[in-house]
């Protein structure tokens, strides 16, 4: 992968191949709702182990019913292929 920023009309391309997710500046960001704790906490675990295969970690922060993702290439200071790659993967989580 490149690790190029992606220019705006890239990043709104990318964008409507993931659910759900939503460019806010330089983040992509996605909430989860969950009926409890323990299903918010399975989609942290498992978007984890995603995380430590790409070497590339979201920001997360959930707590009872909720997980939020927010994904960005910080060496780049913004949206990079890398972060639509890993949106894409955590998508597919069944």
């Amino acid at each position: 992968m490149k690790r190029e920023i992606l220019n705006p009309d890239d990043l709104s391309a990318a964008l409507k191949t993931l659910d759900g997710w939503t460019a806010e500046g330089k983040i992509l960001k996605k909430r989860f709702t969950f009926a409890n704790f323990a299903e918010s906490l399975a989609l942290v675990n498992r978007v984890g182990a995603l995380a430590e295969a790409a070497d590339h970690h979201p920001d997360i922060t959930f707590g009872w019913g909720y997980a939020e993702l927010a994904l960005t290439t910080h060496d780049r200071s913004g949206v990079t292929d890398v972060d639509i790659a890993l949106a894409s993967k955590i998508d597919a989580i069944p």
